[in-house]
């Protein structure tokens, strides 16, 4: 494919498949930095396409920054960075002490003591999907099994976890007609703009925060709100009510996403290479190695993007200050010039440095531990019961160019 000098990846058509292989393919070959317009008035974006170029710009946050918006393409002004600013849109000392705040909360140590939790929950979730033989993988493994692990990080009760579902769906699926309460392009979301994903999902979960946080403040508990609400960041400055419904939000959203992404799209793989999956059911020591290349051939995370702060030229093109820069993640999973035969699903790929999570930078994942320890525990089960697995129906994909997303797949499972 020769990419067209008008493609933009802005246009969410050329995500209804999945992810449009072919133009990043395109794109690192004949135009890695590459302009795309935007079609709702913005300003359009500059798309970065190569491994080692998302690299650099993940590393340098003084020339690309994430103070103007790192999570989506809006172009935001003062008073909505106010109050929609997470730890996600900060650099230098506040980012790190905001990042510390929870750090030690997801050290492979501390998620340790999760393990026993995780497995007997893994367990209870397998029991009741293969009850039925045919089900749902999204509804009834990959979404429900993440979100309650959440759950209990924040100690909250199990019957809440629809609802934080329903949250999570609303927000992130905020240009997917099915979960959108107003499509973000939807002149109408102009009410909701001072609102993360302009959602009205997130006044929901502000007032679930704050009442959690009215519960806990002042208390010894160790669950990441009480955490949050009782803890000084280590630059001093206490969190604001703005700061804290950012982070809250950002656990309920961040904290399940990409897992149960991963999950779903790592099943569907298998099911497409059941030679791999036999390999792994042969020898399940290769699952913990092999959830690197679930999460490199899943990329259930489109991009980030940074502000450009200068004038910087990169392979040729000056990328102007206040520019947008995108970084696109499932380009550089796929990038022939890190990954040999990068199409290939492959579980025993070594060396596998994908950028799943991010790569390199102050802005790696922070629950990147807590996610492989949920995919392997998940997979080392899951294999271990079925014989095979098969689709029973169409694989429905989220409406987005932000998140890699699969909203349902039903599947028929013959168990060993």
């Amino acid at each position: 494919m020769s990419v067209k000098s008008d493609v933009t990846l802005a246009d969410l058509d050329l995500f209804e498949a999945g992810p449009p292989w072919a133009t990043f393919d395109a794109l690192r070959a004949e135009d890695p930095v590459h302009w795309d317009v935007e079609p709702d008035g913005n300003k359009g974006f500059w798309s970065i396409t190569r491994y080692h170029d998302i690299v650099d710009v993940l590393r340098d946050t003084d020339t690309y920054s994430s103070e103007m918006g790192a999570v989506n393409l809006e172009e935001l002004d003062d008073d909505q960075l106010r109050v929609r600013k997470s730890m996600l849109e900060t650099d230098g000392e506040r980012h790190r002490a905001l990042r510390k705040l929870m750090q030690g909360e997801f050290t492979p140590r501390a998620l340790a003591g999760y393990e026993t939790f995780l497995r007997g929950l893994t367990a209870s979730t397998l029991d009741a999907a293969f009850a039925k033989s045919e089900f749902d993988f999204v509804a009834d493994v990959a979404a429900d099994f993440p979100i309650r692990v959440l759950a209990r990080m924040l100690d909250v009760p199990d019957a809440d976890i629809p609802q934080l579902i329903a949250w999570g769906n609303r927000m992130v699926g905020n240009t997917d007609p099915e979960h959108a309460d107003v499509l973000a392009s939807d002149p109408e979301s102009e009410k909701y703009r001072m609102l993360p994903f302009r959602s009205p999902a997130a006044l929901e979960v502000w007032a679930y925060g704050d009442e959690l946080k009215r519960q806990r403040l002042g208390g010894e508990g160790r669950d990441l709100v009480s955490t949050l609400v009782n803890a000084t960041p280590l630059d001093g400055k206490p969190l604001s009510e703005d700061d804290f419904h950012a982070y809250f939000l950002l656990l309920v959203v961040a904290g399940n996403e990409t897992t149960r992404h991963t999950i779903s799209h790592t099943m569907n793989n298998l099911i497409e290479h059941p030679d791999q999956m036999r390999r792994l059911q042969e020898d399940p020591s290769l699952i913990p190695w092999a959830v690197e290349e679930f999460l490199r051939y899943a990329s259930p995370v489109y991009h980030f993007r940074r502000t450009a702060t200068r004038d910087v030229e990169m392979r040729g093109t000056t990328i102007k200050e206040g520019d947008k820069v995108v970084t696109w993640f499932a380009s550089g999973n796929r990038d022939e010039a890190v990954f040999p035969d990068p199409y290939a699903f492959d579980v025993t790929r070594k060396p596998n440095e994908h950028m799943a999570f991010g790569r390199g930078g102050p802005h790696m994942c922070l629950g990147n531990s807590l996610a492989r320890l949920e995919i392997t525990i998940m997979f080392e089960d899951l294999l271990s019961r079925i014989d095979f697995m098969e689709h029973a129906g169409p694989v429905e994909r989220l409406r987005s160019n932000f998140v890699n997303g699969i909203k349902r797949f039903p599947v028929k499972v013959s168990l060993r």
